[in-house]
């Protein structure tokens, strides 16, 4: 399962839709054909044409090495709801720092998020910028998935009753399904949905209202995880990669009662964004994993059962892909954090 070496493909052209960007971090597509896209210092950006316009109205954000302002989700019914979901750090205590999820309606000129609230915070206040995973996608029922990162402390990533290393599954409200899996057990905390996990920086539903998460290992050990209610997926206790001393890690690559990934990279390629395309306008790569390579600099796209990667897309454009997600058009689009831009993939 370790990384294949399939060549590099040289048939696509990348076209620029956002240049001059300051670490961008996610993107999200609305209505009439308008682009949200968030900079980790602090920034949302509205652009409509050839509009630009900085949205106002963001919570108090803290800029702490990997983190900032993070992911954007824009819900299925925003036409109707004009709401954005908006992950990001905050402070916590005197030198802490944690992920949290915001909620604001866009105003109708783009340029204000009104009725803004933090409707979910972590519980562990972690030390340290890194690990904050924070991907969110909504799910087929409307519910949301939200990933948390072990925040550099391994073995808090098994502690139920920290929300470090784990997937959330929340309601609108920022509320834990009475559904999920550790509602019944007052030790644990009742968002968590899955565990054991890294830092998950990729999020995706597949055609199926399946959850695929994609992490960042150590030294080798990226894994691309079919997601499980209540489900064990093993960090620190068990891992396809080293620490970064070369060090073995926990007791091997398998445990009973630990999920195995479906996929895995090693080397590591520091994965961030995930994209599974529904077919629309490609039929060729309906069902297929687009995941973007922060250390490779290029998209692997992945395919089969089992899965394998079978393509990188790779450019001058594809510098420390941060974000991808298919378009309303079906095209995939990525962040290029190197270029500081949007770009769209033609065929």
């Amino acid at each position: 399962m370790s990384i294949p070496a399939p060549g590099f493909a040289d048939t696509y052209t990348f076209e620029p839709v956002v240049e001059g960007l300051d670490t961008p971090w996610a993107f999200g597509f609305l209505p009439g054909g308008g682009i949200l896209i968030t900079e980790r210092d602090g920034k949302l950006l509205h652009f409509s044409g050839t509009k630009r316009v900085e949205v106002a109205g963001l919570p108090d954000i803290t800029a702490d090495g990997q983190g900032g302002l993070l992911d954007i989700l824009i819900p299925r019914d925003f036409a109707t709801s004009r709401e954005v979901f908006l992950t990001y750090v905050t402070k916590q205590g005197w030198r802490g720092s944690g992920t949290a999820l915001f909620r604001g309606v866009l105003s109708e000129d783009g340029a204000r998020l009104t009725q803004g609230k933090t409707i979910f915070e972590m519980s562990k206040t972690g030390t340290g910028g890194r690990h904050f995973g924070s991907r969110i996608v909504e799910g087929q029922d409307g519910t949301i998935y939200m990933t948390i990162g072990d925040r550099g402390d391994d073995a808090t990533a098994q502690d139920r009753a920290s929300h470090n290393g784990s997937v959330l599954r929340l309601s609108r409200d920022g509320q834990p399904l009475a559904s999920n899996p550790f509602t019944k057990d007052s030790a644990f905390q009742p968002e968590i949905f899955s565990y054991g996990h890294r830092n998950p920086q990729g999020l995706a539903i597949d055609g199926q209202g399946q959850v695929w998460a994609v992490e960042h290992g150590a030294r080798g050990g990226d894994e691309v995880n079919l997601i499980q209610p209540g489900a064990n997926y093993g960090w620190p206790v068990i891992s396809y990669g080293t620490h970064y001393s070369g060090a073995k890690i926990g007791e091997g690559t398998a445990k009973a009662g630990l999920e195995q990934p479906k996929f895995y990279w090693d080397p590591s390629i520091a994965p961030s964004g995930m994209a599974i395309h529904d077919g629309s306008g490609n039929q060729e790569w309906k069902g297929d994993m687009f995941v973007g390579s922060l250390k490779f600099d290029y998209i692997a796209r992945l395919e089969g059962a089992p899965l394998r990667e079978v393509e990188q897309i790779s450019g001058p454009e594809t510098e420390r892909v941060r974000d991808v997600r298919q378009g309303p058009d079906g095209a995939i689009w990525f962040l290029s954090v190197g270029q500081g831009a949007l770009y769209k993939i033609a065929q």
